[in-house]
């Protein structure tokens, strides 16, 4: 059985949204016609068989004048939400004759007694006073076009709207509507529109989704839904006024209330573009301490997080009730890094690394949590972090002052699980039937990945517990390296660090490059000539000196050892020239100076 909407226009000159729903409640299609032949081609063929059709127009106007019962009684309920109907009657040109819903419907064959049990039905719906029932919502979302709205409160109207109904996914009925890249796309419209009739298109046909799911719900909950007036003189179906919500109080010039919804992700949207750069802050810090630790990693990314994003996470509710009160200072992922790693024992490095460095305000290891249960599923350590206000870093660190990171640690085994189960889950990719079956399956490739992931931290002790030896094979193989290029080449330098420094873990393999480029510098350009100045080191006293934390990587164990002999000759390479402050301080405690 199909689900359809239709926000439709009362005339041919303005846009129609349309939008289609399976018995599932995934969302099949969404986009704009016209005329009313574009209309009914864009719904034939989901109309052919089962489907109830639900329609944001009067289908029945038989008053000559005022509103007609249907609407009187809906205002009854809904005008102090905001929510009430502009009065219908055929003394408007409009709905002199036979009605556009109503035509559409003829054209569609499609019986429109709300009454009827018949498997090809429409009905007349009303958006705004769905979405107060729908979604508890004190007052309607103010995203249409009225005087005295500017683009930025329609925009983040808009957006709330977006997030409410994505949040449906988790309804009763469920509707699933991120797996359509049409949907993507309406999101990324409103997030970029720079003009009013930018919004009014994607309003149209996200005004249509929700009709959509007015039939949906209709369907499977008809306990919960109320139609108002008859076949007769006219009806609106939607979902019940929910008897304990009460209307908003009207926002006041003076009054000073705390942020709603809509307002605060018009000032997020504000401050997204200055948060992208503050991510890009977080990020650099994270590197900066894994690289310098010589932890291996495979990567450090960032992101700030999406208007729409915020507005979908400021609109969740639970029990009813909005789940934010001031979604500005408790929706704590506005800025988001993620580090993975290669093996688990890697993670608890990075925390500790964290906590050392930086400021830990929060601290979730959820693999354990899932563990406590007695179950196998995510797992992924969450941290909030900061940075020290009363620190001395680097002043390029000046910018995350007053902010805070939410790090996502893991490693490659446990982030594969995560993407893959949160696509299958989130954008609507389950059968109903098979839920319980995916379930399990995604229950027992989180165990064994959790065996392999400790198989792997195995094998890299195994490898740091024995010595290794260089391939002499492949000695004379440059990569992909111009014969010309007088550096030592990264495999080469990988093999030879293996037999140097035999207990070091790995490096992340761009880091063998950079560092043959600082050898480079100093005018090494031969195994043999780097081994003959790495001869003075002392291992065991430049150890002592450092007093690792962690085993580092062979690279950061050449890095300093190169450190140890050159001093400040190696500081001052051009290629250290932007860590030379961290390198002074390094090079004083190697010297005991610190």
């Amino acid at each position: 059985m199909h689900f359809v909407g239709i926000d439709l226009a009362w005339g041919e000159r303005r846009p129609t949204g349309v939008a289609v729903l399976d018995g599932d409640g995934r969302l099949l299609a969404v986009s704009a016609a016209q005329s009313d032949q574009e209309v009914v081609a864009a719904l034939a063929s989901y109309v052919e068989g089962e489907c109830l059709v639900a329609i944001d127009a009067p289908i029945v106007v038989t008053n000559p004048t005022g509103n007609r019962p249907a609407e009187a009684a809906l205002n009854k309920d809904f005008a102090r939400f905001d929510a009430g109907a502009h009065p219908t009657n055929t003394g408007r040109p409009e709905f002199r004759d036979q009605p556009r819903a109503a035509r559409i419907a003829a054209l569609l064959g499609l019986d429109v007694n709300p009454r009827s049990r018949r498997p090809r039905r429409a009905i007349e719906v009303y958006p705004h006073p769905a979405t107060v029932a729908l979604f508890r919502l004190g007052r309607t979302l103010k995203y249409k076009n009225k005087p005295g709205r500017d683009l930025e409160h329609m925009r983040a109207e808009l957006l709330v709207l977006l997030g409410l109904v994505e949040g449906l996914v988790a309804a009763d009925p469920p509707l699933q509507v991120g797996a359509l890249p049409a949907w993507t796309a309406l999101r990324s419209v409103a997030e970029t529109a720079t003009r009013k009739s930018e919004l009014r298109a994607v309003e149209d046909q996200v005004d249509a989704v929700v009709c959509a799911y007015v039939a949906l719900f209709a369907e499977r909950r008809p306990q919960d839904t109320t139609t108002y007036g008859d076949l007769e003189t006219g009806y609106i179906v939607t979902p019940t006024l929910p008897p304990d919500l009460e209307p908003a109080p009207r926002p006041t010039r003076d009054a000073t209330e705390a942020l709603d919804i809509g307002a605060a992700v018009r000032r997020y949207a504000e401050l997204q573009p200055a948060l992208r750069q503050v991510t890009d802050g977080f990020v650099r810090l994270v590197t900066t301490i894994l690289d310098e630790a010589g932890i291996n990693y495979l990567t450090v990314t960032g992101r700030a997080k999406s208007v729409s994003s915020f507005a979908a996470k400021a609109a969740r509710t639970s029990g009813g009730r909005p789940l934010y009160a001031d979604p500005l200072r408790e929706i704590t992922d506005q800025i988001g890094v993620r580090v993975i790693t290669y093996v688990d024992s890697d993670v608890q490095a990075v925390v500790d690394l964290l906590d050392d460095q930086a400021v830990v305000h929060d601290d979730r290891d959820l693999g354990q949590e899932t563990a406590s249960e007695g179950r196998f599923g995510y797992s992924s350590r969450h941290l909030l972090v900061g940075v020290d206000p009363a620190g001395d870093g680097d002043p390029a660190d000046d910018v995350l002052q007053g902010h805070q990171a939410a790090i996502q640690i893991r490693t490659v085994l446990q982030h594969a699980w995560a993407e893959f189960e949160h696509d299958i889950r989130y954008k609507g990719t389950v059968p109903a039937e098979h839920v319980l079956e995916l379930d399990r399956r995604f229950t027992l490739a989180a165990g064994l990945l959790e065996l392999a992931d400790r198989e792997f931290s195995t094998i890299r002790d195994l490898l740091r517990e024995g010595p290794t030896e260089a391939d002499d094979e492949g000695d004379d193989e440059r990569d992909d390296y111009d014969d010309h290029d007088p550096r030592i080449s990264p495999r080469e330098l990988a093999a030879f660090l293996a037999g140097q420094y035999a207990d070091a873990g790995w490096s992340r393999t761009d880091h063998y490059a950079w560092i043959s480029a600082l050898v480079l510098e100093l005018g090494i350009t031969s195994l043999a000539a780097l081994g003959e100045a790495l001869r003075s080191v002392d291992d065991e006293a430049l150890r002592e000196r450092m007093g690792y934390r962690y085993p580092p990587g062979a690279v950061r164990r050449l890095d300093d050892a190169l450190l140890w002999v050159y001093g400040d000759r190696y500081v001052d390479l051009r290629g250290n020239a932007h860590r030379a402050g961290a390198l002074r301080a390094r090079w004083a405690k190697m010297r005991g100076e610190d």
